[in-house]
């Protein structure tokens, strides 16, 4: 059996930011290169973690200093003549986020991406982590322990296994028969208790889903800030990012329930089941696929499924939710530009590096990819008279490609339209490869329809609004900006009024129609407004005051809903029931 690669951790100075690193690899080649990846899998962004690698010396068996050569940004050579070589290094880590590392005198948390240099010639080999935690301080992640070090069956296994130390007291559940441990940072759960028992029944529904579980232990990482949200997924863990002061309410607790299910589900759902460009992983530079909007859209439509399936969300509750996201879809000019395919393939320069133009040239992939999802999901229930769901799609590609050798990129289209006994090469030219809107009348299925308020006209950009209905709400003004801060514009969207008079991203608001307005004022007082009303809008532009007339338009759609029929049939009911795992309720 090849040798194992040994790394050593220490926090010596844990104020200074800095985890110490000992790396030692094998007898090797005569040349050994170092590397270091630029990107973390599940986050598709090169973040060039080599720039926080400082102190870098080499050295033999014996501990004679051998010379390193600075190759590339990534990339340190040493002249090894076929000894085993020890690397010693630091690394700056104070950015809290689950993708990167940080460091201080409360823990100490690391993604091995950031920290653990490899060489392509031992990748597939053994790596052994020893941590070095001060005193009082325990370490924790996935991976199996041997005496005083975990063990990870190669360096893919090891990148995937996040490390938290500090003086922490776990929380545990046994679910479908398997150890989970919960490890929280930064506050403590307002009812640890309660957040067990949620996360079990949540873990159970999904081990349902799959006929049982895919790892033997797991463990949550839940990271509780002032500010921020986000997670990343990993082969038997996940790092959960989520303001403290959101577990306070119900809204919060069940948004934190939804990312932890998000992030759960994709034990199967990229973890195993991943897109075929991604394997191997090629850690020096961009992997890209069109398929990220199947597995993070469709996790997503899966995050809020699962806490329904849970118990832990009611039906009504779940269908305001997909509204919501449904509302932020076509809030976003973007959707009409870029395709699904597309926004999943350029994620390295779009999705994870958004500007002031995004809204209006992009549209993300986890949105429209959860309402695709749901469509689908539809679509094969209506194909199959709900004798088969996207359940069944799920399950065909984790029978097909659980065994991590990749999805192509047509495959997922293709094991849909297997399951829909049909092709559905028409909806995927609409939903994924297309721009034009989703066709929503799936939705009749199970009883419902998508709605709009105030009435959308196709093509509108603010000339002569509708006609209105009697007993409809008074038309709202529109400008057709976001702002940032109390007074600055972040966003002109595409074909707004704003736009077409000229207003610009960064522009300070100073008065409307002479009196002053700041970002809050600003929608208020335009919305009072009538479409067709000119209102002279006063900014200062790099230091320079400009007056703006601008002609208000017709408020595009700022919310969209699902509908109960009013007169759904027998199969309609038995069809939401089959959906949604509830009854039907008649609206009132």
């Amino acid at each position: 059996m090849p040798e194992a690669v040994h790394y050593r951790v220490s926090m010596l100075r844990p104020h200074s930011h800095l985890f110490e690193v000992e790396a030692t690899f094998p007898a090797g080649p005569d040349v050994l290169d170092a590397l270091l990846p630029v990107w973390t899998p599940g986050s598709y962004l090169v973040r060039e973690f080599a720039r926080h690698v400082q102190d870098l010396s080499a050295m033999g068996p014996g501990g004679e200093p051998l010379t390193v050569q600075r190759v590339d940004k990534r990339a340190w050579r040493v002249q090894a003549k076929g000894r085993a070589v020890t690397l010693r290094y630091r690394v700056y880590a104070n950015e809290l986020t689950v993708r990167t590392s940080h460091l201080d005198g409360s823990h100490g948390y690391f993604n091995g991406a950031t920290l653990f240099l490899y060489t392509e010639a031992t990748r597939g080999q053994e790596h052994l982590v020893t941590v070095d935690a001060p005193a009082g301080w325990r370490a924790f992640a996935a991976l199996e322990r041997r005496g005083e070090s975990f063990v990870s069956k190669d360096y893919d296994e090891l990148v995937d296994s996040p490390f938290e130390v500090g003086p922490h007291t776990p929380h545990t559940f046994t679910a479908a028969g398997v150890l989970h441990e919960v490890v929280v940072w930064g506050d403590s759960v307002p009812d640890a208790s309660r957040l067990c028992s949620d996360l079990q029944r949540i873990v159970e529904a999904q081990a349902r889903m799959y006929g049982g579980l895919p790892m033997r232990r797991y463990l949550f990482l839940v990271y509780l800030t002032d500010k921020g949200r986000g997670g990343l997924e990993h082969k038997a863990s996940t790092a959960l990012l989520f303001p403290r002061a959101g577990l306070q309410n119900a809204r919060g607790w069940e948004d934190f329930l939804t990312l932890a299910a998000h992030e759960y589900f994709h034990l199967w759902n990229v973890k195993r089941v991943k897109p075929k460009a991604l394997v191997p992983f090629d850690y020096s530079q961009e992997n890209y696929t069109s398929l990220l909007w199947a597995f993070e859209g469709g996790t997503s439509y899966y995050d809020n499924l699962f806490v329904l399936r849970a118990g832990l969300m009611s039906d009504n509750r779940y269908l305001t939710r997909l509204g919501e996201t449904l509302s932020t879809l076509h809030a976003t000019p973007g959707r009409k530009t870029q395709t699904l395919a597309e926004a999943s393939l350029v994620s390295w320069v779009k999705h994870y590096r958004p500007d002031e133009h995004s809204p209006n040239s992009a549209i993300s992939y986890y949105l429209k990819g959860e309402v695709v999802a749901a469509l689908l999901d539809l679509e094969l229930r209506r194909a199959t008279d709900d004798a088969r769901s996207l359940d069944d799609l799920m399950r065909l590609l984790w029978q097909r490609y659980g065994d991590e050798s990749g999805v192509p990129e047509d495959g997922v289209e293709a094991a849909a339209s297997e399951v829909a006994g049909k092709d559905l090469g028409a909806f995927f030219d609409r939903s994924v490869r297309g721009t034009e809107e989703l066709d929503y009348s799936v939705f009749s299925h199970v009883g419902l329809e998508v709605r709009f308020r105030p009435r959308e006209s196709p093509g509108d950009k603010g000339g002569t609004p509708p006609p209105r209905v009697k007993g409809e709400p008074k038309p709202k003004g529109w400008l057709g900006v976001t702002t940032k801060g109390s007074a600055t514009i972040a966003t002109v969207l595409d074909g707004s009024p704003a736009q077409e008079a000229g207003l610009y991203v960064d522009d300070e608001l100073v008065a409307l129609d002479g009196w002053r307005v700041d970002a809050a004022g600003l929608l208020s007082r335009t919305e009072d407004k009538s479409p067709g009303d000119t209102v002279r809008l006063t900014v200062f532009r790099r230091d320079r005051l400009v007056e703006v007339p601008v002609t208000l338009g017709q408020k595009p759609a700022d919310a969209v809903w699902l509908a109960r029929v009013d007169k759904p049939t027998d199969a309609q009911k038995a069809a939401y029931q089959a959906w949604l795992g509830a009854p039907w309720e008649e609206p009132g």
